[in-house]
């Protein structure tokens, strides 16, 4: 006797209701599964409640909300550089895009504008994050079909980015590291900076992707489990608001870095008639596991296209906008060696002091790996936002899972959620 699912009442709900499957009035009885909440697959914590008839998905329930942590709250008790330290969790994957993504929103609400040497160098460590956050996507998508070695090809490379981060930041994983107008420090040495950077990209980035191709491409199992799973067409995916990888598999031509530019994808972003860097938005047209897959690698391709044309010339100069106003705390050489740094410091720590924030809102968002990531904030003068909320790609990209899923069998669910790269944190907030 298959388990079935009883309305709750008290909230309204109906769970009863199977006019979707008149269409087949023949099939047998039906079942009710429950994948996850922990499972390996789900890449996260998230529970999906499948009505199967037999191995084929007919209706799939996601329920999240299992990582809830309550960022976007957390967001009016922190100053306008603490809460980097917050939302950098949120995309575990690639935290340095979170950092990035927040003080973009928080510079347009103080009308600040960066730097030449900081617009560089966040531009080099938003597609070092994006190459991290495709590596691990490709690879954990692999390995949750059975190509094991695949994921281990991905996640080395990351291994080589989080050595980059530590080496300007002081940290493998939650960098931490951008701040209202600036960074945190600057790079120690740029000369071994830009070392690690080309020795990643020249040397061993070309290689894995290589390898990676070599096993996936054209395995036979590989193209069987993704190909023509989890369509996705460019009317859907406009309806539904997808961004990223997932949309431009699906054929929809939209990049941030392209239609809203900003940092260096912006015209004469040193104020002195640059052009912007160079790369090309890959599209697919099939909507499929498979052509997600291809987009996320061209990406990757692209991302190491725009690092090479900034990392022989990175400017020299201050690297934050107003480093003597308060925004930005002094070094700590500089705190214990003379009293106006001491004063400086104070000024911008203390609870009563620093921060003059304007009243007012805006929203702002960049291109991360998994599409738009924005952030509307609001501000009433305080050295705290008002209101912070978040735009995540996932959030808005996990609403199309059910509809990608129902007519598959249980074995693509795990296919279609790879392709997607759901991130539970970002998902649940």
């Amino acid at each position: 006797m298959p388990f079935q699912l009883q309305p709750a009442e008290a909230w309204d709900i109906d769970v009863d209701r199977l006019d979707y499957l008149k269409t087949r009035p023949t099939a047998g009885d039906r079942w009710v599964l429950n994948f996850g909440p922990q499972h390996p697959a789900t890449h996260t914590t998230i529970r999906i409640v499948l009505e199967l008839d037999g191995e084929r998905v007919v209706r799939a329930t996601p329920h999240i909300g299992y990582l809830h942590s309550g960022f976007e709250k957390l967001g009016e008790h922190h100053d306008y550089n603490q809460y980097v330290c917050t939302i950098s969790r949120m995309d575990y994957i690639s935290p340095i895009v979170n950092d990035i993504a927040w003080h973009h929103a928080a510079e347009k609400l103080f009308d600040v504008d960066l730097t030449p040497r900081c617009k560089v160098v966040r531009t080099i460590l938003a597609e070092l994050g994006r190459i991290q956050n495709h590596l691990l996507c490709v690879g954990a998508a692999a390995l949750d079909l059975g190509a094991f070695t695949g994921f281990l090809y991905g996640f080395n490379e990351r291994e080589h980015i989080y050595d980059i981060i530590d080496y300007i930041s002081g940290q493998r994983f939650h960098p931490d590291y951008t701040r209202v107008g600036g960074v945190m420090r600057d790079i120690p040495d740029d000369e071994v900076f830009k070392r690690m950077v080309r020795k990643f990209i020249d040397e061993r980035l070309p290689s894995a992707l290589k390898d990676m191709e070599t096993l996936l491409n054209r395995n036979r199992i590989f193209i069987d489990r993704v190909q023509g799973v989890g369509v996705v067409t460019e009317e859907e995916a406009t309806a539904w608001s997808l961004t990223g990888p997932l949309a431009r598999a699906s054929g929809v031509r939209r990049d941030l870095r392209k239609d809203d530019p900003y940092l260096c994808y912006q015209d004469n972003w040193d104020g002195q008639g640059a052009d912007p860097v160079e790369f090309s938005v890959p599209i697919a047209t099939a909507g499929d596991c498979f052509s997600r897959y291809l987009v996320r690698l061209e990406e990757i391709r692209q991302s190491r296209r725009i690092i090479h044309q900034l990392i022989d010339d990175i400017p020299t100069g201050p690297i934050n906008s107003n480093p003597d106003g308060k925004m930005h705390i002094p070094d700590k050489g500089d705190v214990y060696g003379s009293i106006e740094a001491t004063i400086q410091h104070f000024e911008i720590i203390m609870t009563n002091r620093g921060w003059a924030a304007p009243v007012g809102e805006c929203y702002s968002a960049i291109e991360s790996p998994n599409g738009e990531l924005g952030y509307y904030v609001v501000a009433d003068g305080g050295r705290c936002p008002w209101r912070v909320a978040v735009r995540p790609p996932s959030f808005i990209n996990f609403a199309a899972f059910s509809k990608m899923l129902e007519g598959h069998q249980l074995a693509d669910l795990v296919a279609v959620m790879g392709s997607i790269n759901v991130i539970a944190a970002e998902l649940d907030r």
